[in-house]
């Protein structure tokens, strides 16, 4: 007798040790996370997420004049949206931004490209929830570090559904392009496959910033600025785009305050705030919301526009941003 229940108590402690261990892999918190369910329908059937990377926000938005944001701030803004009060919560760097933007979860993942983000991205759950080919969803950048925003070594059902990529000269590891060239890429994508959900970096701003030349770093930002105006111009001009497509435009990180501005990647102000504008048939125009938001909140926003289930992880749909009567049919 005394050796059955010393049996049973040492297959009853296996047991919860095995239980405590699979609830502690990432995979499987993952599909334990409550959904965050799109609360009704849109008009907006694209979104397009453009990062331009590394602005510093008394560099952009926080200049009254907006010298370097003369189309974002005068032609853009009147069309949608404004938050001054968003932030990068997590790691201040390129990949932990990104990561962040794309599965709501600040992870602490290596900058360099050699880390898989640990959860599945919007992209991965929109193809899984649509049964949409990889065609329908893209992830465009300048920097080739980021392909790996299309991969998760997550075991979720989703990481099988991922997204078409185009990163850098060629992919991971072959170095960075030019801007112009990424929003070349891009058009051409759109046309060709017309993509539900595409995320288009612009890396120029933070690689003179890194080089130290401050003039080329605001010539950037004023590139950036004009490429995402000229994009949404051509947005508007294509049927397929025109009225029901959403443009999000924010950045994967700032830099440090003061004249230090060639780097970045603590909590200082310079490195955390940046900004946030939106346009689309469903949002708000010429409007400015205060509500502080993080880069975590994009991902369960972008779901809730184009009608998917996402787990529930460090973000929230930034309803805020919306008109008040969206609903198709009132």
């Amino acid at each position: 007798m005394i050796y059955r229940f010393l049996s049973r108590l040492f297959t009853f402690f296996l047991i919860c040790l095995f239980g405590a261990c699979q609830s502690s892999s990432p995979s499987s918190r993952a599909g334990s996370t409550p959904l965050q369910k799109p609360s009704q329908t849109y008009a907006t059937q694209h979104v397009i997420l453009v990062v331009i990377d590394g602005v510093r926000y008394s560099d952009s938005w926080g200049d009254s004049t907006f010298s370097n944001i003369p189309n974002m701030a005068r032609y853009l803004a009147p069309q949608g949206v404004f938050n001054p009060q968003f932030y990068n919560q997590g790691v201040t760097l390129t990949n932990p931004g990104h990561v962040a933007l794309t599965t709501g979860y600040h992870q602490k993942i290596k900058n360099n490209g050699d880390e898989l983000p640990r959860f599945p991205s919007v992209f991965h759950y929109y193809r899984q929830h649509t049964g949409a080919p990889a065609t329908d969803a893209w992830v465009v950048t300048s920097k080739d570090k980021l392909e790996v925003l299309a991969r998760t070594y997550s075991s979720d059902s989703a990481a099988a559904f991922a997204p078409s990529v185009n990163s850098g000269i060629k992919g991971l590891g072959t170095g960075y392009r030019d801007d112009t060239t990424t929003i070349r890429v891009a058009k051409q994508v759109l046309s060709r496959h017309q993509p539900k959900l595409m995320l288009i970096n612009l890396r120029e701003p933070d690689s003179e910033a890194h080089a130290g030349n401050w003039n080329g770093y605001l010539k950037a930002i004023r590139q950036s600025d004009r490429l995402v105006a000229d994009l949404w111009k051509w947005l508007q001009k294509q049927p397929q785009y025109q009225n029901n497509t959403t443009l999000l435009i924010t950045n994967d990180h700032g830099r440090h305050t003061g004249k230090n501005f060639e780097s970045h990647g603590d909590n200082c102000e310079g490195c955390r705030h940046i900004s946030l504008l939106a346009l689309g048939p469903d949002l708000k125009r010429g409007k400015t919301v205060t509500q502080p938001r993080s880069q975590a909140d994009v991902a369960a926003t972008i779901a809730e526009l184009l009608g998917f289930p996402i787990p529930k992880r460090d973000g929230e749909p930034m309803t805020e941003l919306f008109q008040e009567h969206v609903h198709l049919g009132e």
